[in-house]
C-alpha cells in the first residue's frame, strides 16, 4: 500500500509537469524535481541575458537560455537582509518586520515556514552554504544539515588583507580594506571560488542519495569590496568603461530619497564627497570583475550539474538580493526605492520548459518566488504567502499576474521616522513617503513617468498638469499588493 501511494505521487508530479510545460508524461521521472536555488549579492541587471553585451557573462547567459529570464523583477526592499528574508519567507518587509540588518525574521513570525524549510518537510534533503540569510542571521530550523560557508582571505594582496582594521559595523563607521583588488591569484583564494568547490563536492554527495535535494548556494560578489582574481580585471578594457549617465540628483525629488552612499565610503581611500570620474571608472572596472568572477564560478557549479546528469530534472533559480547603482543619480550602493536599486536579475530554469530562452516584461516581485518554486516541486502552497506563482508567466511569458509591483525603504528625516512605499506600474514609479506609525502622514510623493524619463530623473508628482495621475496612482497605491494581483 506505502509503495501504491507513492508511486501514485509520483505520477502525480509527472503529470503536473507535464500540464505545465507540455514535456510527455513517461515513467522516467523516477522522483520529484531538485532544486538548485543560487543567490547572488549585489548583482544588478547588468550582464548578457540583460543585453549588457560588455559584461563578460557567459555562464549567466548560458542559463538564461535554458529558462525565462524576467526582466522586470523587483525586490521588496533593497538592502541584503530584508530582501533575502521576504524572499526566504515568501512575505513583505512589513510582516517579517525586516528594514534593517539587526532583526530577524523569527522574531515577529516565530512559526513560519521559510521556503527551504517547505522543502524539507515534503522529503527534501535541503543543505544551504555561503549568502542566503543575511550574514550572522541564519535560520536552523530551514536546512536537513547545519548551513556551511567558506572560510577564506578577503584581498589576495597580504598587505591589502592587513590593512582591514575598521568595523564590520554600520556604514560609513570604521575603515575596512580597499575598494577594490586585482591580484594574481587562484579563483578559490576567494569566497566564491572556494564556495564553487564546496557546492560541486556537495552535488556529488546528494547525486548518491535516494532523495531529491534543494541546494542553496550563496554567491557574495559583486558585493564590496570589488575583489577578483586579475585575469578577470582584464576581461574589460578600462578606456571603454563608461559612467553613469546621469550622475546628479533627481529634480524635484525629496533630498532624503537617495543618500550618496556610506557603505562605499566604508572603505579605504574613498572620498567622504563626490567620486572623481577615474575613481568612478576604477570602481565600475571593479565591478564588472567581480561579475565575471562569480560568473566562472556558476559556470563550475552548473558544469557539474550537467556532467552528474542531474540537470534534466532540477530547476535552477537565480537572483540577484537587490540592485545597485554605480553613480547614478550621484550615489552609489543600494538603500532606495529608485528603479537602479529596487530592479534586480530573476531567471527560472526548469525541466520540460517550452519557453527556454524567453523573456518577459511581467511585472514580478521576489515574494513570488516561494510559490513558484513550489508549485514547480508539486508541494501545497502555504496560507501565508504574500506573492503569487510564476508558473502561467513559465509557461507564457507574456502573461501577466499583478498590475504593479511594491518596494519600500526606511529613511530618519529630521527627527521623524519615515517609510517610502514605492509601487512601479506597467509605466510609472510612484513613491509616497509617510510616518512610520501613521501612514495617512505624507510627508513626500515622487512620481517618474518611465516612457519619458526611464532614468527617474525628473520628480513630475508636484506638477499640476498630472493631478489626476496622481490621484488615479494613489487610489492604486493605497489598495496595496492584494489590489494589485490578477485574477
Amino acid at each position: 500500500m506505502i509503495l501504491f501511494t507513492r508511486f501514485c505521487l509520483l505520477l502525480a508530479l509527472t503529470v503536473v509537469g507535464a500540464a505545465l510545460f507540455g514535456s510527455p508524461v513517461t515513467q522516467s521521472q523516477p522522483r520529484k524535481p531538485n532544486v538548485l536555488f543560487i543567490a547572488v549579492d549585489d548583482l544588478r541587471p547588468e550582464f548578457g541575458a540583460y543585453g549588457s553585451k560588455y559584461i563578460h557573462s557567459p555562464n549567466l547567459d548560458r542559463l538564461a537560455k535554458q529558462g525565462v529570464t524576467f526582466d522586470r523583477a523587483y525586490v521588496q526592499q533593497a538592502v541584503c537582509s530584508p530582501s533575502r528574508s521576504s524572499l526566504l519567507t515568501g512575505t513583505r518587509p512589513d510582516t517579517t518586520k525586516v528594514w534593517d540588518l539587526v532583526t530577524h525574521f523569527r522574531t515577529a513570525i516565530p512559526d513560519v515556514v521559510t521556503l527551504p524549510q517547505r522543502f524539507k518537510n515534503n522529503g527534501y534533503f535541503v543543505q544551504g552554504m555561503g549568502k542566503l540569510y543575511h550574514g550572522g542571521y541564519d535560520d536552523p530550523p530551514s536546512w536537513s544539515v547545519p548551513w556551511s560557508n567558506p572560510r577564506v582571505v578577503t584581498y589576495g594582496i597580504a598587505e591589502n588583507e592587513a590593512r582591514q582594521k575598521g568595523s564590520r559595523g554600520q556604514e560609513g563607521q570604521g575603515i575596512r580594506g580597499p575598494a577594490f583588488e586585482g591580484a594574481a591569484v587562484p579563483d578559490n583564494t576567494f569566497h566564491d571560488g572556494a564556495l564553487a568547490d564546496l557546492a560541486i563536492k556537495t552535488l556529488g554527495e546528494m547525486a548518491k542519495k535516494n532523495q531529491p535535494f534543494w541546494l542553496g548556494v550563496g554567491f557574495t560578489k559583486p558585493h564590496l569590496p570589488f575583489v577578483a582574481p586579475k585575469k578577470y580585471w582584464d576581461l574589460y578594457d578600462p578606456k571603454k568603461i563608461q559612467l553613469a549617465p546621469n550622475p546628479f540628483r533627481a529634480k524635484d525629488a525629496p533630498e532624503f530619497a537617495v543618500l550618496p552612499g556610506g557603505e562605499l565610503r566604508a572603505y579605504q581611500n574613498i572620498p567622504t564627497g563626490d567620486i572623481p570620474d577615474d575613481l568612478a571608472r576604477q570602481l565600475k572596472h571593479g565591478y564588472y570583475a567581480a561579475i565575471s568572477y562569480m560568473d566562472a564560478q556558476l559556470g563550475r557549479v552548473l558544469d557539474e550539474l550537467d556532467r552528474l546528469k542531474l540537470r534534466d530534472n532540477t530547476i535552477v533559480v537565480l537572483w540577484g538580493d537587490h540592485g545597485w547603482k554605480l553613480g547614478e543619480h550621484g550615489a552609489w550602493c543600494k538603500h532606495s526605492n529608485v528603479e537602479n536599486d529596487t530592479h534586480a536579475p530573476l531567471i527560472i530554469s526548469a525541466p520540460g520548459m517550452k519557453t527556454a530562452g524567453k523573456h518577459s516584461a511581467s511585472l514580478v516581485e521576489f515574494v513570488d518566488v516561494y510559490p513558484t518554486l513550489a508549485e514547480l516541486a508539486g508541494l501545497p502552497l502555504p496560507q501565508h504567502l504574500e506573492g503569487v506563482s510564476l508558473v502561467p508567466v513559465l509557461r507564457n511569458p507574456a502573461k501577466a499576474v499583478k498590475t504593479a509591483a511594491f518596494s519600500q525603504y526606511p529613511r530618519p528625516n529630521r527627527g521623524q521616522r519615515l517609510m517610502g512605499y514605492s509601487m512601479r506600474t506597467e509605466r510609472y514609479r510612484f513613491t509616497r513617503w509617510v510616518a512610520r506609525d501613521d501612514h495617512s502622514k505624507v510627508v513626500a510623493t515622487e512620481l517618474y513617468d518611465h516612457q519619458t524619463d526611464p532614468q527617474e530623473n525628473t520628480n513630475i508628482a508636484a506638477d499640476p498638469k498630472h493631478a489626476a495621475l496622481v490621484t488615479k496612482l494613489t487610489a492604486q497605491w493605497e489598495q496595496g499588493w492584494r489590489g494589485a494581483k490578477l485574477k
